[in-house]
C-alpha cells in the first residue's frame, strides 16, 4: 500500500526535492506551501502554517481523502538577520511562528490521525545552527534549537502509539532561503560587523549542499525502519557537530566568532 506523505514548503528547495523523492520512492504526497504549488504528481494544498485551524483543516482533509497519514515531513520555514538589539519585534515573532510554531501545529494536526492508525513518522527539519548558533542569526538558530528539543521530547510522548519522531539538521545548503532571507542593517554603524557576518554565511550557503543532497537524508529519516533522533546533513557538517560537543564552549564560541563576527 502507497504511503500517505505530507510535506511542507514544498514549492521551492528542499521541500520540493523531499517531494519529488517520495513520489518516486511511491509515496502518496501532499504538498502544503503558501502558493500551494510543488512537482509534477504531487498533490499542492495552499496552506499558511502560522495559522492552526487551517492546518488543522488541511490535514483532516488528506486525512479523510486517503484514510491515512503516515508521514508529516516538517520542513517550511524562513530566516531574517541581524543584531538582537535592533531586530524589530514583528522579525522576530513571524521567525518563530514560521519556524517553530508552524512545524508544532503541524505535528499536533496529524498526531490524532497517526494514533488511531497506531502507526507514523514525523521527520522535523532543524540546523546544524541549533547546535552552533551564529552571530546575527540569533532568532534562527533558536528556533532550530526548539524545534530539535520538540522533537526531542515529543519522540519520547509517542512512542507507545507506534509514532517515530525525528529531525534532521542540515548545514549551508544552495536554495532560494539565502535570497528569501529579511536582513535588518538596522544598527550596522554601532553593530559594524553585521553586514559582513552575514555575507559570509551567505556565500558558504551558496557553495553549499544541493538541495537534492539534504533531501536524500529528509527521505532516509523518514523510510528508514528505526530512524535516529537527530540527523546532521553533510559530512563536514557531521564531524563539526561531533566536534562541537566536545570542545569547551569558550573556545568552540571563539572559533564560530573568528568566522561569523
Amino acid at each position: 500500500m502507497s504511503k500517505v506523505a505530507i510535506v511542507t514548503g514544498a514549492s521551492s528547495g528542499i521541500g520540493l526535492a523531499v517531494s519529488k523523492q517520495l513520489l518516486a520512492a511511491g509515496c502518496t504526497v501532499y504538498g502544503f506551501s503558501r502558493r500551494g504549488t510543488s512537482a509534477e504528481g504531487v498533490n499542492p494544498v495552499a496552506v499558511e502554517i502560522t495559522d492552526e485551524a487551517a492546518v488543522k483543516s488541511a490535514v483532516d482533509s488528506v486525512a479523510e481523502r486517503e484514510g491515512r497519514i503516515d508521514i508529516l515531513i516538517n520542513n517550511a520555514g524562513m530566516g531574517i538577520s541581524g543584531p538582537v538589539e535592533f531586530t524589530a519585534a514583528e522579525d522576530m515573532k513571524l521567525q518563530m511562528e514560521v519556524n517553530y510554531y508552524g512545524q508544532v501545529y503541524c505535528a499536533k494536526a496529524v498526531l490524532p490521525h497517526m494514533r488511531r492508525q497506531g502507526s507514523g513518522r514525523i521527520v522535523c527539519t532543524s540546523s546544524v545552527a541549533a547546535v552552533m548558533s551564529i552571530p546575527y542569526q540569533s532568532f534562527y538558530s533558536s528556533t532550530k534549537a526548539a524545534v530539535s528539543a520538540m522533537v526531542l521530547a515529543l519522540r519520547n510522548e509517542v512512542k507507545s502509539f507506534g509514532i517515530q519522531v525525528c529531525a534532521v539538521m542540515p548545514g549551508d545548503t544552495k536554495t532560494g532561503f539565502t535570497a528569501a532571507r529579511i536582513k535588518d542593517d538596522t544598527g550596522n554603524d554601532v553593530y559594524t560587523h553585521n553586514a559582513s557576518a552575514v555575507a559570509a554565511m551567505e556565500k558558504d550557503e551558496q557553495g553549499g549542499m544541493t538541495p537534492e543532497y539534504v533531501a536524500s537524508v529528509i527521505v532516509k529519516a523518514a523510510t528508514v525502519k528505526n530512524p535516529k533522533p537527530l540527523y546532521t546533513a553533510g559530512a563536514k557538517f557531521r564531524l563539526f557537530v561531533f566536534l562541537f560537543r566536545f570542545m569547551p564552549y569558550r573556545f568552540a564560541y571563539w572559533v564560530i566568532g573568528k568566522l561569523y563576527s
